[in-house]
């Protein structure tokens, strides 16, 4: 059968390519298997707050006196923060506990954190010194083993590179008070940069055109879609955690299911086979194992069968995962928290400065400080392309950049006030005049080339404030969105902000790199025009075109596509 109009539909060859589309894609070769309900995403954000086992401690081993209690001190404190993790009141003896905590780290796939070769910026610390935190969860399509190819179907696509199907970035603000997530469509045009697969060292070359985001996965390993997020957005990635279909289910179980909720009665199914083959009833239903996957999967069924109601679905599911975590119901019996540890650390690939089950625990209890009321997950705004592109998504202009620009300043995207203080001015050690600064052109953008000319007028207006060893750098024309200011170490922070000041620029936008040898002004998109530097928005708002939906709204519910109801 040849591959129809609509995304994702058709025959898949063996070896996929960007124009199609990922999870729904072939998940059935007939009907769709009648099977129990089950499953949900634990996706990787469920790892991370799963973590945080509520069972009691266990100290293992019986107790000893002498030099023999002394020598197993270092072991018992060890045994009491995985005791947290994984309840460890079932495993006896110390032995036991150390030798299960092992295996544990043994389950646990590491990777390297980016394949790029663009350096990610330092993080920005507030005013007390604290410092956000950025994940990137990866959902992977893989067909790689007997699990996942019963779970996904698709035939044709066994042994096919993996697609990052599911993308979203965690963002946990530098105070802890507020979470934030950003979904990217799964198709997605971007630019894919150079990545250099770990293993094979085989070397991907950056596209020279547009390609869908889910491609990054098989372009070496989820390294390579850590590069292209911060190629795109500008945001400095921490970690990444990926799962994939039998992690899914397995973290979905472990947990206990998940409530979601539909307008009508609902089935995911096309004439022709396609669809994830969820069926519910209207109302609110706790799905678990498989089933959960199918909501998590489905496109046909959910408003208007395209890939923007299926990221919407994943938001309401994401929320309602975390809130059953946090209730903690399902977790205190220590069976169930260890079959959720076990799942956890089986079914997530993270990089390698994730690689221990206390490395987990401890950024779970970072996460779990921001409540439920100031979780927001958002899509990033986005608009359709054109041509043989109409069915794929282009980061919308405007609207997309003000929602990376809010996740850079560590800006809730709830609109509430967070415990941020504004940067503290510095007074600049040298007079104006007497301090070096190099203009950089990044106004390129995705669609347009960068503006003539406009390092040296930048240049030329700073030696109008008196900065006369102002210079263009010419060789440095690296994109950016926002214009900012960048210094290489603390003692010309006072110095880099003189600069800001001059300018108009605002201080959030002054940073400390390594990336630059003395004080640096890159011009960005923001800046195109002639002029002073446009002031900013003084009130900076999610758009609404991102779908901001509050972790605490359990009213949420999908809306269902026509012809897809029973």
């Amino acid at each position: 059968m040849g591959r129809s109009s609509t995304p994702g539909e058709g025959t898949r060859p063996r070896v996929r390519h960007a124009g199609q589309l990922g999870w729904d894609d072939g998940l059935y070769e007939d009907a769709p298997e009648k099977g129990p309900d089950s499953g949900a995403d634990g996706g990787p954000a469920a790892a991370a707050d799963g973590g945080h086992g509520q069972g009691g401690a266990a100290d293992g081993g019986p107790g000893q006196g002498g030099a023999k209690r002394h020598g197993k001190t270092r072991k018992r404190r060890v045994l009491r923060w995985v005791a947290s993790v994984v309840s460890l009141v079932i495993v006896g003896g110390a032995a036991a506990g150390y030798l299960y905590y092992e295996h544990l780290n043994g389950n646990l796939k590491k990777a390297d954190l980016t394949l790029g070769d663009k350096k990610m910026a330092d993080h920005k610390a507030n005013a007390a010194g604290q410092t956000p935190l950025n994940i990137l969860l990866i959902g992977s399509d893989a067909r790689d083993s007997k699990a996942n190819q019963k779970l996904g179907g698709a035939k044709d696509t066994f042994g096919a590179p993996p697609l990052a199907d599911v993308q979203m970035l965690l963002h946990l603000s530098a105070d802890r008070s507020n979470m934030s997530v950003i979904s990217m469509p799964r198709d997605t045009l971007l630019k894919i940069p150079k990545c250099t697969d770990p293993k094979t060292k085989h070397v991907y070359p950056a596209t020279t055109g547009l390609e869908m985001t889910n491609e990054t996965l098989g372009r070496g390993g989820p390294g390579c879609s850590v590069a292209a997020w911060y190629e795109l957005t500008g945001i400095t990635i921490d970690h990444f955690m990926m799962i994939d279909f039998s992690g899914v289910v397995s973290m979905a179980d472990a947990i206990g299911g998940v409530p979601v909720c539909v307008k009508g009665n609902v089935y995911s199914h096309t004439s022709a086979g396609k669809g994830s083959g969820l069926k519910l009833e209207k109302g609110t239903t706790k799905v678990k194992g498989k089933q959960a996957l199918q909501w998590l999967r489905t496109r046909y069924g959910f408003e208007d069968g395209t890939d923007l109601g299926r990221t919407h679905a994943q938001h309401m599911y994401m929320n309602s995962m975390v809130r059953e975590l946090r209730k903690g119901t399902k977790l205190t019996d220590p069976g169930k928290l260890m079959g959720l540890a076990e799942a956890a650390t089986d079914a997530l690939t993270v990089d390698k400065d994730l690689d221990t089950v206390k490395k987990l625990y401890d950024l779970a209890e970072e996460l779990k400080k921001a409540p439920t009321k100031r979780i927001t997950m958002t899509t990033m705004p986005n608009v359709y392309g054109t041509g043989v592109n109409r069915e794929r998504v282009l980061p919308k202009p405007g609207e997309a950049e003000q929602l990376f620009q809010m996740v850079r300043d560590d800006v809730p995207l709830d609109g509430k006030a967070s415990k941020r203080k504004a940067p503290v001015a510095k007074k600049p050690t040298a007079p104006v005049a007497e301090i070096p600064v190099s203009v950089r052109n990044g106004t390129r953008t995705g669609t347009a080339y960068p503006v003539k000319g406009r390092a040296s007028a930048v240049k030329e207006l700073l030696a109008g404030k008196g900065f006369t060893r102002a210079s263009v750098d010419a060789q440095n024309t690296e994109a950016v969105a926002r214009t900012g200011v960048l210094f290489p170490s603390v003692d010309m922070q006072g110095n880099a902000q003189a600069v800001a000041k001059a300018l108009g620029i605002p201080l959030s936008a002054v940073k400390k790199s390594t990336a630059v040898s003395g004080i640096t002004l890159t011009v960005g998109a923001d800046w195109r025009e002639s002029g002073d530097y446009p002031a900013p928005s003084a009130a900076e708002k999610t758009p609404e075109s991102a779908r901001a939906l509050n972790g605490d709204d359990e009213t949420a519910c999908m809306d269902i596509q026509p012809g897809f109801g029973w």
